[in-house]
């Protein structure tokens, strides 16, 4: 049986550097005709952390957000339709559909309402429905369209989805915030060694890292494993602009927000009324304020870790960085520790 890490189990090498500020690193991404964005984290299509408004403020920071498809195809057009009206003209809109049932009729009405990128949105992306729905919205789209599928966990899965049509990957099943997929199933491949397999296959589509990312280190890890981009979805929730109304606790005063994974059993009781097999949990986040201001925190500790590899922009960072394994004492060593004495 093989071992595999992923990222509490491994750190970055610091290595020769000659930047002499943040700002000299570049962390855009400029991948395709419709993937210029100016940060690599995007937006997760879940209900509580990407709608209308937080598509429009992600656009404005100059990458996007995926509209969730938890609601009807008239909403989530409407949606589309205040996000390509409110939003930074450069920055793509992007909007979730599923792989059966009405997927193609909701993919139809979303670019008809100005979607230039649809997300196919499955927790096995390695599956047969999928293969049919890439073909089917190519065939309908062409090249038009920017055809994100997902998820998937395994340099197989990887290069068959490339070789269907998907123009982008989400790699990560199971590593997810609110995500029990793992605890309900046994399936699953630790997130940092399914970005290490996938982005060593032969498979053209872009890589977007998806789950198990806590904060900018783990993210910086992600892209130096091979990740073009990596979606955020706890990382952004709690924010303003996320979904759902403030909680106040009423003895300690402190904020919280909703936070739900999509399969969990609130949240399928809410869009389907019903529930199936639970592979989620539903929990409140601590209040964050401004997504901006997360972003900006996100986006420094990335550009840190980039100087600290010597690096100016994210392809040298995949070509140079190298990784070292670390024990659970070094993983504590890295830590703040001073409180825990």
């Amino acid at each position: 049986m093989k071992k595999v890490l992923t990222f509490d189990d491994v750190s970055l090498v610091p290595k020769y550097s000659d930047i002499t500020t943040r700002e000299q690193v570049d962390i855009s991404v400029d991948l395709d005709a419709i993937l210029s964005l100016d940060i690599p984290i995007v937006g997760a299509p879940m209900d509580t952390v990407v709608g209308a408004e937080m598509a429009v403020a992600l656009g404005d920071a100059g990458t996007f957000g995926v509209l969730h498809r938890y609601n009807t195809i008239p909403e989530q057009t409407d949606m589309v339709t205040q996000v390509t009206s409110g939003t930074n003209a450069e920055s793509p809109v992007a909007a979730a559909i599923g792989a059966t049932g009405d997927f193609l009729e909701r993919a139809e009405e979303l670019v008809g309402a100005g979607a230039e990128i649809l997300c196919i949105d499955v927790a096995h992306g390695h599956h047969a429905h999928v293969k049919r729905a890439i073909g089917v919205l190519r065939g309908k789209f062409g090249s038009d369209v920017h055809l994100m599928a997902g998820n998937v966990a395994t340099a197989e899965a990887f290069l068959d989805l490339s070789n269907w049509g998907a123009d982008s990957i989400r790699v990560g099943v199971g590593g997810g915030a609110a995500c029990s997929t793992r605890v309900r199933t046994g399936h699953g491949v630790p997130v940092l060694e399914s970005i290490r397999q996938c982005s060593e296959s032969e498979g053209s589509a872009l890589l977007i890292a998806d789950g198990g990312m806590r904060n900018s280190g783990d993210i910086t890890k992600a892209l130096a494993a091979g990740a073009d981009l990596v979606m955020a979805g706890s990382l952004l929730a709690g924010t303003d602009e996320a979904p759902g109304i403030i909680i106040t606790d009423e003895r300690t005063k402190r904020k919280y927000k909703v936070y739900r994974g999509m399969a969990s059993r609130d949240a399928q009781s809410s869009w389907r009324s019903k529930v199936s097999v639970v592979e989620g949990v539903s929990t409140t986040v601590p209040y964050k304020g401004s997504v901006l201001d997360t972003l900006d925190e996100l986006t420094g500790g990335i550009r840190s870790g980039l100087s600290y590899s010597g690096c100016s922009n994210l392809n040298e960072l995949r070509l140079t960085a190298t990784f070292v394994r670390q024990t659970p004492a070094g993983l504590k060593e890295g830590s703040p520790h001073i409180l825990g004495k």
